[in-house]
């Protein structure tokens, strides 16, 4: 018996067994938990596109969503329309929020059209227009949601990373950097400008919000200048939508 157990033939097809079981179950494990992961998905992009137009519940610190069980009724109740936008044609489409912003990212890259989700809100009797974005930081990808009023002014961001160095280009989200954002302004003179995140910005508290520019993370700078891009390729897609709001 041992003479067999020893063999090259008996190891290799040992391997091959143990692969298939392995397989087998990790591809059980992952049809049985589809269902949780979707919805997962689900409620952080919701509370993402709910923190950036301000319903959350934050103290005057923290970073604080709205709670899993309740994140579907206050989307329901603040999301009056979810758009798609492709080319000159915008449609309403209550499953926007579920579009693959990376896979979109690649289409386009290809040369095809890609789709462009908004979420309009209605919160306090003013109005929200929320949009996602994706970049791509020092390590890997950064993603966020901006809310703006339709002038293109900020009245609120949420940022998030896949593993940007903690305390560093991780702070991203944290509200001393976010908070910032509130007030910015992206067109001027009918040009769109987007969002700078800039070291050594000549207002490091912030009080000038026409200029366009945000102080930097210090120690981070591809973090925010990864931010900046984003913020600037991203929103400028949107800028031909935003343009009909005058008309």
């Amino acid at each position: 018996m041992s003479k067999k157990t020893d063999s090259n033939l008996y190891t290799i097809l040992f391997a091959i067994g143990m692969v298939l079981v392995v397989g087998t179950l990790l591809a059980f494990a992952a049809a049985s938990l589809k269902g949780k992961i979707a919805e997962n998905k689900r409620i952080e992009k919701q509370q993402n596109i709910l923190y950036a137009m301000g319903v959350n519940e934050n103290d005057e610190s923290s970073v604080t969503f709205i709670s899993a069980d309740k994140v579907a009724e206050e989307f329901s109740k603040y999301i009056k329309k979810q758009l798609v936008i492709e080319g000159d044609k915008v449609t309403e489409d209550s499953k926007a929020f579920l579009i693959d912003i990376k896979k979109e990212q690649t289409k386009a890259k290809e040369g095809k059209t890609r789709r462009l989700p908004l979420f309009v809100g209605e919160k306090d009797g003013k109005t929200f227009y929320i949009t996602p974005i994706r970049g791509k930081g020092l390590w890997d990808a950064i993603w966020g949601y901006v809310a703006m009023d339709k002038n293109m002014v900020v009245q609120g961001v949420f940022f998030d990373h896949a593993g940007e160095t903690p305390g560093l280009g991780a702070n991203i989200k944290q509200r001393f950097f976010m908070d910032d954002f509130t007030g910015e302004q992206m067109m001027n003179d009918g040009k769109f400008r987007g969002i700078a995140v800039i070291k050594g910005n000549a207002d490091p508290k912030n009080e000038d919000k026409t200029d366009s520019e945000i102080d930097a993370i210090a120690g981070a700078t591809i973090t925010s200048s990864g931010v900046s891009s984003m913020m600037k390729s991203e929103l400028a897609l949107y800028v031909p939508y935003f343009k009909t709001l005058k008309n």
